[in-house]
C-alpha cells in the first residue's frame, strides 16, 4: 500500500536539514514524497529560497504565504495564524499519511497545530534539545506533545523526550541531520569557493551569523552591535556574514550587517548561501562567530572553533571545539584570539568528537517513516517515569 509523506519546511537552514530524508522517501519503494513549502523559502527579502528546492529536483506539492511584512511580535503571532489556516488547507488537499516536521520554527508550530487537529500522524525531528535564549525552546517542546514519532540527534535528547511522557518504543536516535548533510555533500575547493562567493578568503576566515535572541528582555541589536564592534577591530580576517532568520526584530538586525559590510572591504553578507556554499564555507573558514546552532551542531565535524555568543544556545550539547562568551566586545575579542591560539589550533587539529553523531539519520528515519504501522498510531499515553 502506498504510503504518502509529507514534508513541511520554511526555512533554509531547516531544508538543509531535510534534504536527505526527503531524497531517501523520494527513492523508497512504496513511499510518495509530498512538499510544503512555506515562511522564509517564499519571501523576496530571504532569497526565495523555494528554487533551492526545484534545483535539486523536488516538486513542490503547496506552497502557504504566512510571513506578514512586520517583524514585531504582533506580526510574528498574526504569522502563526495565517500559518495554521493556509496549512491547513493543504493538508486537507494532499491527506498525507504522516508530516515530517524539523526543530522549532513558529512554522512547524502552525504546521503541527494544522495537522494534529486534522488528525494526521506528526514524525517530529530534533526533539528533546534545549535553547533557553530563544521561544523556539518552547515551540520544540510543544511540538514533541504534539507529535506521534520522534527522531533525536543524541541520547540527552531521547531521555528528555521520554521524560516529558513520550513512549520511548516511539522515540528513534539517530544522530544530527546536519551532520548527515555533510556526510553527503559535493563540497566546493577553496578557489571555487572564492569564484562562488567573489570574495578572497585570505589567510583568516570567520563565518558570522547572529539571530535575534527572541526570550527574555533581551536587546538583540545593542548585543549585535557588540559583535561587530569586536569583529571591527580583527585584522587580515575576511568576514561572511549570513543573514538571521525571520525573527522579531531581524530587519535592524540585518541593516546593521549591510552598513559593516559597507565600510570594510574584507567583509561580505550573504541572504542565503544555499546548503552547498554555506557546508564549503565551514570546509575552508577557520571559525565560526555568533549565535547559530549550525555552530555547535555542523561545525565540530569540520574540526573548527565556534565562539558562541550570548544566551540563544544555552543548554545544547557542545563539543570541546565550542567557545562560549558574553555579548560584551572585549569578551568576544578574547574569545576569538583563544580561537586562533597555538594551544587551541592544536586540540582542533587533534580531530572533534561531535556530540551528533557522524551521519546516517536520512537513512534511518526513513526505514521508520515507510515501515511503522500507522494503525493507533495516533492515540497516545502519557508514560509516567517511575
Amino acid at each position: 500500500m502506498i504510503r504518502k509523506i509529507c514534508i513541511v519546511t520554511g526555512t533554509r537552514a531547516e531544508y538543509g536539514g531535510l534534504r536527505w530524508v526527503m531524497e531517501g522517501i523520494r527513492s523508497y519503494a512504496g513511499l510518495v514524497l509530498q512538499v510544503l513549502v512555506t515562511g522564509m523559502h517564499l519571501s523576496p527579502e530571504f532569497g526565495l529560497t523555494f528554487h533551492e528546492i526545484e534545483g535539486d529536483g523536488f516538486s513542490i506539492d503547496e506552497k502557504v504565504e504566512m510571513l506578514l511584512s512586520a517583524d514585531t511580535s504582533t506580526g510574528i503571532a498574526r504569522s502563526v495564524g495565517l500559518g495554521v489556516m493556509g496549512i491547513a488547507d493543504a493538508l486537507s488537499r494532499l491527506k498525507p499519511d504522516i508530516v515530517v516536521l524539523l526543530g522549532d520554527r513558529y512554522e512547524l508550530l502552525a504546521a503541527a497545530t494544522a495537522a494534529l487537529i486534522l488528525r494526521i500522524p506528526i514524525a517530529h525531528l530534533h526533539g528533546g534539545e534545549v535553547t533557553e535564549g530563544a521561544f523556539d525552546d518552547c515551540i520544540r517542546h510543544a511540538v514533541t506533545k504534539m507529535s506521534h514519532l520522534h527522531f533525536v540527534a543524541a541520547e540527552d535528547y531521547r531521555r528528555r523526550v521520554i521524560q516529558m511522557g513520550e513512549d520511548p518504543e516511539r522515540v528513534y536516535l539517530v544522530g544530527g541531520l546536519g551532520v548527515d548533510a555533510i556526510t553527503h555533500a559535493d563540497l566546493l575547493d577553496r578557489k571555487a569557493l572564492e569564484a562562488e562567493l567573489g570574495l578572497e578568503l585570505g589567510a583568516k576566515s570567520l563565518m558570522v551569523t547572529y539571530h535575534p535572541v527572541t526570550r527574555g528582555d533581551v536587546d538583540s541589536t545593542a548585543e549585535q552591535q557588540e559583535v561587530l564592534a569586536a569583529l571591527s577591530t580583527l585584522k587580515d580576517v575576511t568576514l561572511i556574514f549570513t543573514a538571521s532568520n525571520a525573527d522579531t526584530g531581524g530587519r535592524e538586525l540585518a541593516g546593521d550587517i549591510k552598513q559593516f559590510v559597507a565600510t570594510h572591504p574584507r567583509a561580505k553578507s550573504f541572504v542565503s548561501l544555499g546548503q552547498q556554499r554555506y557546508l564549503s564555507c565551514l570546509k575552508h573558514v577557520d571559525g565560526v562567530v555568533g549565535n547559530s546552532s549550525s555552530g555547535l551542531c555542523e561545525a565540530p565535524t569540520f574540526n573548527i572553533g565556534t565562539v558562541n555568543i550570548g544566551a540563544r544556545q544555552d543548554g545544547r550539547l557542545r563539543a570541546q571545539s565550542v567557545i562560549d562568551c558574553e555579548p560584551e566586545r572585549g569578551a568576544i575579542t578574547a574569545a576569538i584570539q583563544k580561537l586562533y591560539s597555538a594551544d587551541f589550533q592544536r586540540m582542533l587539529k587533534a580531530g572533534v568528537t561531535n556530540p551528533y553523531g557522524d551521519g546516517g539519520a536520512s537513512k534511518k528515519i526513513v526505514e521508520v517513516l515507510a515501515n511503522v504501522p500507522l494503525e493507533k498510531l495516533l492515540h497516545k499515553s502519557f508514560r509516567d517515569q517511575v
